[in-house]
């Protein structure tokens, strides 16, 4: 391969961002040579591909809460908590615990929240998710969750990409990937964040790459507006006409030196790509234009709400995305006010759990009951977890710290068990004691839920056959109909 070759291949891996990728860079080989068979794929790698096995679902909305909330003050409520406040954490808790906080390891704080059992289930829910509540027998609780690391980088990482590191891909890419996509029109994997919490913790753009994985499978991120994708929409000045008649030089110029070099596959993906960018040019804006839905679906999403309507526009917009077949739609809570980014409470939890949880409660019950509604939840996995959970211990006086260790996650739909509880933290909520769910046991099982096997699901990469969970995780079958 000439230096000039090289230089290319560089260019167009590394340029732009969104649909800049998925025009110019996206479908290129990450800086690499393709075999025989890569080639082949290569020529088309969104082409619906089938799955390792029969699916229970269609596709994941994963709602990422940015900067770890308390489970502790919204799901997993602790009695003996309560009555040990105040105290000091006790060495049969503390015994080899390893931590990273910021302030040390401070008295027990209780949970100051009202807790009340609902549904048919009897799941324990915070006064702090009321409209969550009501969907109670529809929600399956991971309350063993664990990961490692106790800083946002690390764990969003993990959570993310099942890697420590940056250069993994997404899970979300290892989807796409897998599966391919089932509308050509609009990218299978995409992003939705609101606020300042465009990084899903502030951890930036890695945590939805696509890694060594081509750049065609990176989460594409829909902005607010009419005009959602950076780079998409036609020049000014520029007719429909006429940018539709230089593109088809281009391609006929194209067209003929691919006829001439029949094994170059990056001039073939190359032709796909601008095809793909004219397409979203109408699909993408309609994929997300509200305008047809009615008053009572935008108002069970929170969109009449002032600090509703931001987080809620995006639910909804994901409800759409799916509808038209996008299968993995990442959403990351943020607060609009800028003094508040996340959930991340090191102090002043009170005020910073009433503000997030109203932030999200309601429109998240509203995706609940409107793909229920709908017949949608039955084929959705809907995903609500973050990097970690928060510590039993205080910090700062009104505060919690990062808690690795043992938190709550949950899903619902896609072929899960509703009304269901898997797991629990100890009696103070520090740490996983049974049924524990790593991250990796998490993705292997959404995977699995997908039609794919996360232990099949391989990608060669400097030699080696890399999976989609590096080479951990097990499928959580206990939470499986």
């Amino acid at each position: 391969m000439t230096n000039d070759q090289n230089a290319r291949r560089r260019f167009l891996v590394n340029a732009g961002y969104g649909i800049g990728a998925y025009a110019f860079s996206g479908l290129l080989p990450g800086g690499g040579f393709i075999s025989s068979v890569q080639a082949a794929e290569f020529l088309d790698p969104l082409a619906p591909k089938q799955p390792h096995h029969a699916p229970q679902a269609k596709a994941v909305i994963w709602l990422h809460m940015a900067g770890a909330p308390s489970t502790l003050d919204l799901f997993d409520y602790k009695p003996d908590l309560v009555k040990l406040h105040g105290q000091p954490l006790p060495d049969s808790f503390s015994k080899n615990l390893k931590t990273a906080t910021d302030g040390g390891v401070g008295a027990l704080y209780a949970t100051k929240r009202t807790w009340k059992q609902h549904g048919q289930s009897g799941a324990w829910f915070s006064d702090l998710v009321p409209n969550l509540a009501a969907h109670a027998d529809k929600i399956c609780f991971l309350k063993g969750s664990k990961t490692e690391g106790s800083t946002h980088v690390i764990a969003s990482l993990k959570l993310h990409t099942s890697g420590l590191v940056p250069g993994r891909p997404a899970l979300g890419s290892w989807i796409q990937y897998g599966l391919g996509t089932s509308n050509p029109d609009l990218p299978a994997f995409v992003v939705l964040a609101n606020g300042r919490s465009t990084g899903g913790g502030g951890r930036g753009q890695v945590i939805w790459s696509s890694g060594f994985l081509p750049a065609v499978y990176q989460g594409t991120a829909f902005r607010q507006g009419d005009s959602p994708i950076l780079h998409l929409d036609r020049p000014a000045g520029i007719s429909d006409t006429e940018q539709k008649n230089t593109l088809d030089l281009l391609k006929s110029l194209n067209q003929r030196t691919a006829a001439r070099y029949p094994a170059d596959t990056e001039l073939e993906a190359r032709l796909r790509s601008y095809d793909l960018a004219y397409r979203m040019q109408t699909s993408a804006p309609e994929a997300v234009d509200l305008s047809k839905e009615t008053a009572a679906t935008k108002a069970m999403y929170g969109l009449d709400d002032k600090s509703t309507v931001e987080y809620g526009t995006n639910l909804l917009r994901a409800r759409r995305l799916v509808e038209k077949g996008v299968r993995f739609v990442h959403v990351i809570s943020g607060s609009p006010d800028d003094s508040l980014p996340d959930w991340d409470a090191h102090n002043n939890i009170e005020k910073n759990h009433a503000t997030m949880a109203r932030l999200v409660d309601k429109p998240i019950a509203g995706l609940l009951a409107d793909l229920e509604a709908r017949g949608l939840l039955k084929d959705t996995l809907v995903v609500w977890t973050s990097e970690f959970g928060r510590t039993p211990y205080g910090q700062t006086g009104d505060g919690r710290d990062h808690n690795p260790w043992g938190f709550t996650s949950w899903v619902a739909g896609g072929g899960i068990k509703a009304g269901y509880t898997h797991g629990a933290t100890d009696e103070i909520g520090l740490r996983a004691a049974s049924g524990i769910v790593d991250t990796y046991d998490l993705q292997a099982t959404l995977l699995y839920q997908l039609g794919l096997d996360h232990r099949k699901l391989t990608f060669q990469y400097q030699g080696r056959q890399e999976k989609a969970t590096t080479v951990f995780g097990d499928v959580v079958k206990e939470i499986i109909t």
